[in-house]
């Protein structure tokens, strides 16, 4: 399955949002938001407790976990992309090609969006 499938597909877990595109903020698209943010901080979480917990040991099962908290950061991803009526292999695609000139200009390191 390739990234814009697997954004088709998710629709139907949205209880709350539109098929396509919306042209200003609203509950369903700020829940995606948050969504993302939460999901996020969970996987940050699962290391951090790594660290804290296994000395960064990092176990099967630990890997399976993460997986997981992955997988709801990937739909709440596409989530957000799908209510701004962008498909994720354009997002994948856009992000390549700013890595790749960043790369080309060997600004692949450091901080700030137009490094």
């Amino acid at each position: 399955m390739n990234l814009n499938e697997y954004q088709e597909k998710i629709i139907k877990f949205d209880v709350d949002g539109p098929i396509h595109g919306i042209s200003q903020v609203d509950f369903a698209f700020l829940d995606k938001v948050l969504g993302l943010s939460g999901e996020s901080g969970e996987v940050a979480d699962k290391v951090k407790k790594l660290i804290r917990d296994q000395n960064g040991m990092i176990l099967s099962e630990n890997k399976v976990a993460i997986q997981k908290e992955l997988g709801d950061v990937l739909w709440y991803l596409a989530s957000v992309a799908r209510y701004l009526g962008i498909d994720l292999e354009s997002v994948a695609l856009g992000n390549i090609e700013k890595l790749e000139r960043r790369i080309q200009r060997g600004k692949i390191s450091g901080s700030g969006d137009e490094r």
